[in-house]
């Protein structure tokens, strides 16, 4: 399966209380920070709530 790296480029704050525990889901902590998932259904909808707020690349 696909990876992808996902990069948070703007703050939570100031947002849903649901878009920051999608950030949080994800792995994110702060502003710069990265992690890399698998591309599946599941991450990729979290991905589509929150776009406004990260980047997403493929590994």
């Amino acid at each position: 399966m696909k990876k992808i790296k996902i990069t948070q480029v703007r703050s939570g704050i100031g947002h849903p209380e649901r878009q920051k525990r999608t950030l949080e889901a994800l792995g994110l902590r702060r502003i710069r920070h990265s992690v890399e998932h698998e591309a599946t259904p599941q991450i990729l909808g979290m991905l589509e709530k929150v776009k406004h707020l990260v980047k997403f690349e493929e590994v």
